[in-house]
């Protein structure tokens, strides 16, 4: 049975390490919180590849930021206790269900711990956790939002509120006027850090073809990081011109070219998430996951999966065969980017 906090400003911690992706689709707990208890303090423990997405957020009063493998030094674990202790938690929530973040969790002191139970909740979570959700739903942004019932919050709108400066907005105009895309683009990332997640950039280019010929809309491609570049690379060589390719970007300037995208097409990486908080329409492609869990949140989106997987964790899902991927043509991607740009022409009358 929920039970709600003990009074109407209490000190929360949400704890979510990593990855970009799903640091950014557990920001609808953090504005639900913020709704809920407009005088609460709020805190958000994260490692410090995703934490420049969550500086500046207006629902956010502190952002504790941790290397990616803290846990391996006694002197970060107990600098982290020191410092977790000395804000007096009343909540912490485990929004990533692994012994790390409830760990983190156990040391803020809170004695009021919630986090995942069932196949959710993973390793030994569940034993450092002291209240457990089993949840329902099926898409993760829904799923983690279920944590929140024993704070008395049973339904809560989805909102990312991503936060971006404007200048950083400013700059990502300047380069679009600069580079004469002031009539619209479309934005492409051929990359991913899974194998099993890479869709071939010969199709990417494809798509960039045929987005000329039916809507004469020019593409922009994406990258970080040396591979990347390269896969970039190879789709605006195959674009026939129609493709250009990105300047070097932070993931902060990145959100904010993609916010000013018309699409935005790529597979289920933080890129794809990260214009999907922006609110550019999404067409995301999808291999070893379920679309049904981590597809783009919402009708103006659009998930493509031709193949499905038959593992669970995600250990399996990183190793699994490229052919997932492979299994995507071109023609439904096309369509799906047709059907996503129709919706717009016809908001837009």
């Amino acid at each position: 049975m929920a039970r709600k906090a003990e009074h109407q400003s209490p000190r929360v911690l949400i704890v979510r390490l990593s990855a970009i992706g799903d640091v950014i689709l557990t920001m609808p707990v953090l504005n639900a919180l913020r709704d809920q208890f407009p005088q609460a303090f709020l805190a958000w423990a994260v490692e410090d590849r995703a934490a420049p997405l969550l500086r500046g957020h207006r629902a956010l009063d502190d952002l504790i930021v941790l290397p990616r493998r803290f846990l391996k030094s006694p002197r970060m674990v107990w600098e982290l206790y020191g410092r977790l202790r000395t804000m007096r938690f009343d909540v912490a929530i485990d929004a990533q269900g692994l012994t790390k973040s409830a760990l983190v969790a156990r040391l803020s002191g809170a004695r009021w711990r919630i986090g995942f139970g069932g196949r959710w909740g993973r390793e030994i979570s569940p034993w450092l956790n002291s209240e457990l959700v089993h949840p329902t739903r099926q898409h993760v942004i829904e799923r983690t939002l279920e944590l929140l019932r024993p704070l008395g919050i049973q339904a809560a709108a989805v909102r990312f509120d991503l936060p971006l400066e404007e200048a950083e907005m400013a700059a990502a105009a300047n380069w679009v006027r600069q580079s004469g895309l002031e009539s619209g683009f479309a934005m492409i990332n051929p990359g991913a850090a899974w194998p099993s997640k890479l869709w071939p950039p010969e199709r990417f280019a494809a798509v960039t073809r045929h987005l000329d010929a039916q809507w004469g809309l020019p593409s922009v491609v994406v990258w970080a990081g040396s591979a990347e570049r390269t896969a970039a690379e190879q789709v605006v060589a195959g674009s026939n011109g129609f493709a250009r390719l990105a300047p070097p970007t932070t993931l902060r300037e990145l959100a904010a070219l993609a916010r000013l995208a018309r699409l935005f097409i790529g597979s289920d990486t933080g890129p794809l998430h990260l214009a999907e908080a922006g609110g550019t329409p999404c067409v995301g492609l999808y291999g070893p996951w379920p679309a049904e869990e981590t597809g783009p949140y919402g009708p103006q989106h659009v998930a493509v999966q031709r193949a499905s997987f038959a593992g669970t964790t995600s250990h399996e899902r990183r190793h699994a065969p490229n052919s997932l991927m492979e299994a995507i043509d071109v023609e439904s991607v096309c369509e799906a980017c047709d059907a996503v740009l129709r919706r717009g022409s016809s908001r837009a009358a």
